[in-house]
């Protein structure tokens, strides 16, 4: 797996079960762990313990394509078990200090695990609602949680991405959701985007923009000002029907 730090791997195992026992909140989270185990002397950087998602941050920042060039630039390898392992043994270990741990790890799921990403999403839209910290939203809300909910619905979900100068888009929606539908700026082009489970549609307005390319699914496509176009998603390349 992929070390928090320099010898994190020496580091012991906190006894969870016991510590759950004595501060787990209804649902056994430690959310304040870290404050915990300073009231005893103590302090997570002493065991293997993750206060907030620090090193699944290298996932929400980076696809794991381009994470895999880097740590290969540095000399390594970065296979898909080795990032499976790393996700799963952070997950265990984690203790969501902040309420951005739940966005991070909402992402890092996305795509292997809708349920558990929905479920995360859900607790980071819950932050201040239920002040899932126990008494921190009255000194302000958090509003990168927030920033950052959205950012789940716009980008994660919908796989959006700017590569190869191209609109990247590459959906993958949980159950829970039966559409998603907003507008974003690309290239002085406003764009209406509508997605389902099945079926991804671009429309743009009429205007003076230039067309734009946009790859969803592995297939490309140009688009001009008026155009609104379908993508289906039900193949694993997709499959993409005629303009309207």
């Amino acid at each position: 797996m992929i070390s928090q730090f320099e010898g994190y791997e020496d580091l012991p195992e906190l006894d969870w079960e016991r510590y759950r026992a004595q501060y787990g909140a209804h649902d056994g989270s430690l959310g304040r762990l870290d404050l915990i185990l300073n009231a005893e002397g103590d302090s997570t950087n002493n065991y293997r313990v993750a206060k907030q998602a620090d090193v699944l941050m290298l996932l929400y920042l980076f696809s794991a394509e381009e994470l895999r060039e880097l740590v290969e630039e540095l000399g390594y390898s970065l296979s898909a078990d080795l990032i499976r392992r790393t996700v799963d043994f952070y997950r265990q270990r984690s203790t969501h200090g902040s309420t951005l741990s739940n966005v991070v790890h909402s992402w890092v799921d996305a795509r292997a695990d809708r349920e558990r990403s929905w479920t995360s999403l859900c607790k980071a839209l819950d932050s201040d609602i239920g002040d899932i910290q126990g008494g921190t939203t009255h000194e302000g809300i958090h509003l990168g949680a927030m920033a950052g909910s959205v950012d789940m619905v716009v980008r994660c979900y919908t796989g959006l991405e700017i590569r190869d100068d191209m609109l990247w888009l590459h959906p993958a929606l949980p159950t829970q959701l039966d559409k998603i539908a907003f507008g974003i700026n690309y290239r002085e082009q406003p764009i209406r985007l509508e997605v389902t489970a099945g079926n991804l549609r671009l429309q743009l307005p009429s205007g003076g923009a230039q067309s734009i390319r946009v790859r969803v699914e592995g297939r490309q496509a140009q688009l001009y000002p008026g155009q609104t176009q379908d993508f289906l998603l039900s193949g694993p390349e997709g499959a993409v029907s005629g303009p309207r």
